[in-house]
């Protein structure tokens, strides 16, 4: 309910403050399941994305984020989930089973589905190794996977937590849809691991494309590890720079 209210002004402000650049945008199917995968450069990428998309998009975020014991903490976790964010423990292992759960939810009943295929924002630019989950949803349900690539959001809101500076202009630019079991089809009896690794890779391949990021194989998480141990090495008294 919020979200069909809110879309329509938060589009406006959008296009009027930030002027973003969305193309290729008629390559999304109008109807059925589709898994909309974008690279994830920014905290504005959530709200930029789904608000110039026509289709209704539910997006995944972290359970941390609504999980605040706090009045404010617990309104803005209902917002969000009236907004279409969906709460999931990426802790692994059984978590990861819920948001596969979650996420094929949304695509059973024919909606669309976006996912984020490096599990976190990019902590420096790059586009970095993708996880399989991106593959398994899509072939779960034969849903075409859609590639998005956000261009200037992580240099639009590097140092702000939230509202991205004007410039540099984002582009929003949208692929052509990876049709995820035509690949599987292709590798015969490749066992799933594989199968699994080559859509993934071809998504990224696509969104790299597109983007111009250099590419990176190592998952964001791990990178975004090693620098708050650097930071903390680093700091006096062990504390974060």
């Amino acid at each position: 309910m919020l979200y069909d209210i809110a879309k329509g002004p938060v589009r406006t402000v959008i296009r009027v403050v930030w002027r973003p650049d969305l193309r290729g945008a008629d390559r999304i199917p109008t109807t059925g399941p589709v898994v909309l995968a974008s690279n994830h450069c920014a905290y504005s990428d959530t709200v930029i994305l789904p608000a110039l998309i026509e289709r209704t998009v539910h997006f995944l975020g972290k359970s941390d984020m609504f999980s605040s014991r706090s009045a404010a903490g617990r309104i803005g976790g209902w917002i969000m989930r009236q907004l279409r964010v969906m709460p999931v423990d990426r802790a692994g292992g059984s978590a990861s089973e819920a948001a596969i759960g979650a996420g094929l939810a949304v695509l059973r009943s024919g909606g669309v589905l976006g996912i984020y295929p490096e599990g976190t924002r990019s902590p420096d630019g790059r586009l970095h190794r993708g996880k399989t989950g991106v593959a398994r949803l899509a072939l779960a349900v034969d849903a075409p996977i859609v590639p998005v690539a956000m261009i200037g959001s992580f240099e639009a809101q590097r140092g702000r937590r939230f509202l991205p500076r004007r410039h540099p202009r984002i582009r929003v630019l949208v692929g052509e849809p990876i049709d995820a079991s035509a690949i599987a089809r292709s590798l015969g009896d490749a066992e799933s691991a594989v199968v699994l690794r080559a859509v993934t890779d071809a998504v990224m391949d696509a969104i790299a494309e597109m983007s111009g990021q250099e590419r990176v194989d190592e998952y964001a998480g791990d990178v975004k590890r090693r620098l708050r141990e650097a930071g903390s090495a680093t700091s006096p008294g062990g504390r974060r720079p």
